[in-house]
C-alpha cells in the first residue's frame, strides 16, 4: 500500500528507511520512536498506518550524512531539551558570545547524539545517555539522562482522564517518564547554575489550529509572557478568565509563556481544519519552586524567574528562512537543585482525539475548561 505524505505510514516509512525505529502499539493506536535523535517520539496515530500523523517531521533532512554544528531540526512530536536556553546560565551559548541566533547552538547530546536503548518492547521504550555540558558562566555539568515512553491502551484511558469516550472518537495516548541525574562531584544550585528538563512538542500546524493554555485566575503576576520574539500581533493571541489562545498556523514566529505562580499542569490545541484536539498533560512543581529564565539576555537580573509552561508558532526568520512550519507545546521541570547522585523527575502524556466536534467537545470542557465552540471564536 502506497501512503502520502500526512499519513502515519509514510512517516514511519520514511523513518525505517534511514534509522533504527521503535514502534508502540495499542490496537490501532501507535508512535514511533528514534534511538538515533535522543529517543524522541517522531509522530503518532490513531488509526494505524493510514492515519493521520500527528508529528511534524522533516523530511528534507531525513538520512543527511551531512549536519548542522548549530541545529538539526529532524522534528519530532516529544523531544528531550535541557534548560535555560538563555540567560547567564544558557546551555545554548558559548561563554562570552552575544546571544544572536547567529550563535545559538544546541549541544549534540540533544540534538544529533544517539542516546542508548535499555529496553523495548510494544508497550515501552526506555532510553539512556551520559553526556557533561558546559553553560554559558563556564561551569561544567555531568549528567545521565533516562527517558521512559509508553504507550497508554485507548481501553484503560479512564485510569487516566477524568472522562468517558463517545465510541466515535479516536485516539493515541502515551506518556513519557524523563530523569536527570548529576552524575558529578558538586552540587547544581544558584550560583553554579541549574538545569531544568525541558519537553518539546512539535505538531502540524494548519490554518485552523489554535493552541489553548489554561491559567490559574487568581494565581500571582502577570497572566502571560507573550514577548520572547518581539510581542504577538492582537489578531494572534487572545486571552479569557480561562486560558490564553494563540494561532498555530505556522506563519508568524511567536512564543508566551505561563508562570509557574499562574500555570496548570495542562495544554492543548484544537485543529478544526481535521478535527484533532490535543492534550498534553505535566507534572508542576510548586508556584515557590524556581524554575529557569530562557530570555536571551546574557546576563539576566533573575534567572530563577522563568515559566513553567509555554507554546510557540513557527513562522519565518528576518532572512526569510523558516524551520517548519510547524507549532510547539512545551512543558518544564523546575530548576533541578541537585546534589552529587541526586536525581530530577518530569514526565508528559500526550493525547491525540479524533472525531466530530459534538463528540470531542466534552473532552475540550472537562480538560480545558473551555468549549470548542469557545475556542474556534478566539481568533
Amino acid at each position: 500500500m502506497e501512503f502520502h505524505k500526512g499519513q502515519y505510514g509514510y512517516d514511519l516509512t520514511q523513518l525505517q528507511e534511514h534509522y533504527s525505529t521503535i514502534e508502540l502499539v495499542a490496537g490501532s493506536s501507535r508512535l514511533v520512536v528514534v534511538p538515533e535523535f535522543q529517543g524522541r517520539v517522531m509522530t503518532s496515530t490513531t488509526s494505524g498506518e493510514a492515519g493521520y500523523s500527528f508529528g511534524w517531521i522533516n523530511h528534507d533532512l531525513l538520512g543527511s550524512s551531512e549536519l548542522s554544528e548549530q541545529f538539526n531540526p529532524f522534528g519530532g512530536e516529544e523531544r528531550f531539551w535541557i534548560g535555560p536556553e538563555g540567560g547567564q546560565f544558557s546551555f545554548y551559548f558559548e561563554p562570552g558570545k552575544p546571544m544572536t541566533m547567529g550563535n545559538w547552538r544546541v549541544p549534540a547530546a540533544i540534538d544529533s547524539m544517539p542516546w542508548d536503548v535499555i529496553e523495548a518492547n510494544q508497550e515501552t521504550a526506555t532510553f539512556r545517555k551520559s553526556f557533561d555540558l558546559t553553560n554559558y558562566s563556564g561551569n561544567e555539568f555531568a549528567m545521565e539522562i533516562t527517558r521512559r515512553v509508553s504507550i497508554i491502551d485507548p481501553i484503560e484511558l479512564e485510569e487516566f482522564l477524568p472522562i468517558q469516550l463517545d465510541e466515535s472518537v479516536r485516539v493515541v495516548a502515551y506518556e513519557s517518564l524523563n530523569q536527570l541525574k548529576n552524575t558529578g562531584a558538586t552540587e547544581w544550585n544558584k550560583e553554579t547554575g541549574m538545569p531544568s528538563i525541558w519537553m518539546l512538542s512539535m505538531y502540524q500546524p494548519s490554518p485552523e489550529v489554535t493552541l489553548v493554555v489554561p491559567y490559574k485566575k487568581d494565581g500571582e503576576g502577570t497572566v502571560v509572557t507573550d514577548d520572547y520574539f518581539g510581542k504577538v500581533p492582537e489578531d494572534r493571541i487572545a486571552v479569557d478568565d480561562v486560558a490564553v489562545y494563540l494561532k498555530a498556523d505556522g506563519k508568524h514566529r511567536s512564543k508566551i509563556g505561563i508562570s509557574p505562580q499562574r500555570a496548570l499542569p495542562v495544554l492543548g490545541s484544537y485543529d478544526a481544519q481535521n478535527q484533532c484536539l490535543t492534550i498534553l498533560l505535566c507534572s508542576l512543581d510548586s508556584t515557590s519552586a524556581d524554575y529557569v529564565n530562557s530570555s536571551w539576555e546574557e546576563v539576566q537580573a533573575e534567572p530563577f524567574k522563568g515559566d513553567a509552561i509555554n507554546a510557540y508558532n513557527d513562522g519565518p526568520l528576518a532572512d526569510g528562512s523558516q524551520l517548519g512550519p510547524f507549532y510547539e507545546l512545551e512543558s518544564s521541570s523546575s530548576a533541578a537543585a541537585l546534589k552529587a547522585g541526586e536525581v530530577k523527575m518530569h514526565f508528559q502524556r500526550t493525547f491525540h482525539f479524533e472525531g466530530d466536534e459534538a463528540a470531542l467537545n466534552p473532552i475540550a470542557e472537562k480538560l480545558l475548561g473551555v468549549s470548542i465552540q469557545t475556542i474556534k471564536s478566539k481568533l
